[in-house]
């Protein structure tokens, strides 16, 4: 799994003309889902994203607070683009990505998982599979990549 998060002063995702998610202070994710993910890509991804030290404490000391410390909010947005190959000609490749079925499934479960690791109400998200429109105020700015797979092959 692949996750860019971004420290955000607020954010927003809408579909249709209508916001379906929205918050304030917090993280923004945009999260892919690769052929190769496990449930253990999800259990790491949930844990490293709520345990980010990517907020200063109340005395300004910088990357001493995660969004749970702070009991912020988290926007998620699933992007199967994540995974795009560009290697080879102009149009990209998205045979890495997860089919969609099987992605929608991991993706659930990552949302339950963050909602149970962090507060059901501090996390919204976007509609999956559907084309949206994305609003992110980066606050830093603070933009972190991260992918279990490449955690896999380090340890």
């Amino acid at each position: 799994m692949r996750a860019v998060i971004q420290r955000v002063t607020s954010a927003s995702v809408t579909v249709n003309s209508e916001i379906v998610g929205k918050i304030g202070r917090g993280l923004a994710l945009l999260v892919g889902i690769s052929v190769t993910d496990e449930q253990k890509d999800v259990d790491w991804l949930v844990k490293k994203i709520v345990g980010l030290r990517l907020f200063d404490d109340e005395a300004g000391k910088a990357w001493s607070k995660s969004v749970k410390d702070l009991d912020l909010e988290i926007l998620s947005v699933s992007q199967f683009t994540l995974y795009a190959l560009t290697n080879k000609g102009s149009k990209p490749d998205f045979h890495l990505a997860a089919k969609s079925d099987v992605s929608k499934d991991m993706y659930m479960s990552f949302l339950g998982q963050l909602k149970q690791a962090h507060k059901p109400h501090r996390v919204q998200d976007g509609v999956f599979g559907a084309m949206m429109s994305v609003e992110i105020v980066n606050d830093g700015p603070v933009t972190i990549v991260l992918d279990s797979t490449q955690t896999r092959k380090d340890n």
